[in-house]
């Protein structure tokens, strides 16, 4: 660590209160890094067994709450009542909340095949302009009356040849052929990502864009809306009888089935194959918590919706009650595993029988793995028959085989449309909030201000504890070392999550005049460890430690030996003592456990914050004295929304913060409601705000110095600064 480290703690903190006093206070950290991106592990890595094993426990934890509340009996008394409700939360879950508007489907038929019991026309359609679906509509032959009509939707099947995608639907052409030589119409769609114009699925599975949380989208939504409008098209073709409408697919299919079935009831018969699972087997397990399944990680995000309710899947599939539901998977089936789906069955049973409606609801398992195999397909249409035909007694002939050179059911030929959305609908699928504006008046701020808040409590942060426990503070210990006072207390922020707050001061101090919480990334941590190891390594023998900076603790010495302030320090959950697997892959499907508890990592990480505020104020000495709040990077945005639960915080300092929740942090469907510059503003009405940017002259931090402005507020409430350029 260099000498002049980490002027953020220092010169930036006392210029503005004690003129240029001790600007020493800088040595604490060490000069700006980079930011690394979200999944690369640091150089300096702490060891993670406890991390893993507290964190396999809150997940444990938090995925039994879900649980327990899914379908419950009280759930139960008011389902019928409550119905709508859940449907709109749904709808807006999967980012249709509003519904888009239905534009005209723009449908056109580019060619057909003929078979000697069907024929098969190559379409596409505009489920809103420039999102392009194309399909194979397998129609049958001699047709005398509308007959009903299946809507299949297909897994993850890559069908391509270089360049050029036929799409999935080519894959599964042997289900819309046999629908079709039993007398159903049948229209086969292609996936977002396996169309013919191939989007994206893998959004925050490997492409690291875990905006898509912060703007509440999921390509799920996509596929659900995509459906919806196959079913527009259905209900326009004169071949079909448009209410007697059934959905299946399997795998990705299966789950588009169920997403579909829940918030469309057209849908009057449905089959999801190999498509869902309770939470318990999403969530629970997998490395390094090897006692159950972990099936998230095996999983794209079209699979799930975005949380914001807090549902378990039961819940999901119990909106398609009392219509006709068969489930089907198979007994070996690794990413839906049995014993998930025979819950999630039991589950749903009970609201079946609310409808009076017990022989609606069938379950079939076959043996085998999750494949596609004859065994479910007969399953399948003997439901079909059943309750779209009246037929109980279907013969199944002949078995399903594809026909056709997949070649021949492609859609477009050579060039695909210019106009194309697919590719990037992710950046406009789900509105983001519109530029907010200046207030006029008070009374207006505080329109716009509640409305914020309750947003950020209902829909971002909905998924922190309702009621905070007790916080079990314990003194880890507490010494004093050249003229350092110097402690420890860990106490609990949520549930397992058991965390530790550092307070360090002059001992010449029984009251400190100010104290600054400092929440800390994997950086920030290093460079604590690095400064302090040197007098109190005993101290800290339980953490993983780099190498001692004399240099620094010399200077910070002199800083505590020569003020009356403290500086405390927490280390979020995921950083430090409670780091967990550093692995890229693993650390990626951590969060994604957290999206589907209806969380994310940095919201729990700002809860963290606000607990060791409160925890602050409950340690000897402390209680009563001025609180700022300061962090770095990402940690300064979860300080920041951490300030917007927390009385009684008197500043903010908040380094290289960015300025939109597109490049962090992220919190669950934030940028539909505000981004940092409105969080920004929020703050500074209730206390002063330094924020130091790489590039102080930007235009992107305007909002809030605006609104300072028009509401009168102190000329210094909020500052925006440049970085000092020895601490870049």
């Amino acid at each position: 660590m260099s000498h002049g480290h980490g002027h953020r703690y220092g010169v930036n903190l006392f210029n503005h209160c004690l003129g240029s006093l001790l600007c020493a206070l800088c040595v604490l950290y060490g000069a700006m890094p980079t930011a690394r991106a979200a999944d690369e592990a640091p150089k300096f890595q702490p060891d993670t067994q406890r991390g893993d094993a507290m964190l396999g426990e809150y997940f444990r934890v938090e995925t039994a709450k879900l649980e327990s509340a899914c379908l419950d009996d009280a759930a139960l008394k008011t389902w019928k009542r409550q119905r709508d409700t859940y449907r709109k939360q749904l709808l807006e879950m999967l980012g249709l909340d509003p519904l888009p508007e239905r534009t005209p489907l723009h449908a056109t038929i580019t060619g057909k095949l003929d078979h000697e019991q069907f024929t098969v026309e190559k379409l596409h359609f505009q489920s809103r302009p420039g999102l392009y679906v194309t399909a194979n509509l397998y129609l049958p032959k001699g047709l005398d009356k509308p007959a009903p009509a299946i809507l299949y939707v297909c897994g993850h099947s890559q069908q391509k040849d270089g360049d050029i995608s036929y799409g999935n639907k080519t894959g599964y052409q042997h289900h819309g052929e046999w629908f079709a030589r039993n007398g159903y119409v049948c229209l086969t769609i292609d996936t977002l990502q396996l169309g013919e114009i191939q989007g994206i699925h893998h959004g925050t599975y490997r492409e690291g864009r875990w905006w898509w949380n912060a703007r509440g989208y999921t390509p799920a939504g996509v596929e659900a809306w995509n459906s919806m409008r196959a079913i527009d098209y259905l209900q326009s073709r004169p071949e079909v009888d448009g209410e007697r409408i059934g959905m299946t697919g399997r795998s990705g299919g299966g789950s588009y089935t169920w997403w579909t079935s829940a918030i469309d009831e057209r849908i009057k018969v449905a089959v999801p194959v190999a498509g869902m699972t309770d939470m318990r087997n999403q969530v629970v397990g997998g490395f390094p918590w090897q006692y159950a399944d972990g099936c998230v990680e095996g999983h794209c995000d079209c699979m799930f919706d975005v949380n914001t309710y807090r549902w378990d899947f039961p819940q999901v599939a119990a909106m398609i009650a009392p219509r006709p539901l068969l489930i089907e998977n198979s007994d070996k089936d690794s990413i839906f595993p049995i014993d998930g789906v025979m819950r999630l069955y039991t589950k749903v049973r009970s609201v079946y029988e609310l409808y009076g409606a017990r022989d609606k609801l069938g379950i079939q398992i076959a043996e085998g793995p999750h494949k596609d195999t004859q065994r479910l397909r007969v399953g399948a249409f003997e439901w079909f028959e059943r309750h779209l035909k009246g037929n109980k007694d279907a013969t199944i002939t002949p078995p399903a085989e594809k026909l056709f050179d997949r070649k021949d059911l492609r859609v477009f030929g050579d060039t695909l449309p210019a106009d194309e959305l697919n590719t990037t609908i992710d950046e406009t699928f789900t509105a983001k909030a519109p530029e907010p504006k200046v207030p006029r008046d008070a009374a207006e701020w505080a329109t716009m201000r509640d409305a914020w808040m309750k947003d950020l409590r209902e829909k971002c942060f909905r998924g922190w504890p309702t009621e905070e426990e007790p916080l079990d503070l314990k003194q880890a210990f507490d010494v004093t070392k050249d003229g350092v006072r110097f402690r420890a207390y860990d106490f609990t922020s949520q549930g397992p999550v058991r965390l530790r707050l550092y307070v360090a001061h002059g001992a010449q101090v029984d009251k400190p005049e100010l104290m600054v919480l400092n929440a800390m990334d994997d950086t920030d941590w290093r460079d604590l460890l690095a400064t302090m190891r040197g007098a109190f390594a005993e101290q800290l023998s339980g953490e993983t430690l780099p190498d001692a900076d004399g240099d620094a603790w010399a200077e910070a010495k002199r800083m505590f030996t020569g003020t009356k302030w403290a500086m405390a320090y927490v280390a979020p959950r995921g950083v430090g003592s409670t780091a967990w697997n550093w692995s890229g892959k693993k650390r990626t499907q951590i969060r994604r456990r957290f999206m589907l508890l209806g969380q994310t990592f940095d919201g729990m990480q700002a809860y963290d914050i606000r607990r060791a505020a409160a925890t602050l104020r409950s340690v000897d000495g402390l209680a009563g004295v001025p609180l700022w709040m300061q962090g770095e990077r990402a940690m300064a945005g979860n300080v920041l929304y951490a300030s917007l639960f927390t009385d009684g915080v008197t500043r903010l300092d908040l380094w290289h913060m960015p300025a939109s929740h597109r490049d962090g942090p992220t919190y669950l469907n934030v940028m539909r409601y505000m981004d940092c510059p409105a969080a920004l503003a929020l703050a500074a009405e209730r206390c002063n705000v330094r924020l130091y940017a790489d590039d102080a002259a930007t235009h992107a931090w305007d909002y809030p110095l605006n609104v300072a402005k028009a509401m009168k507020w102190d000329g210094k409430r909020v500052e925006i600064r440049a970085v000092p350029q020895d601490t870049k």
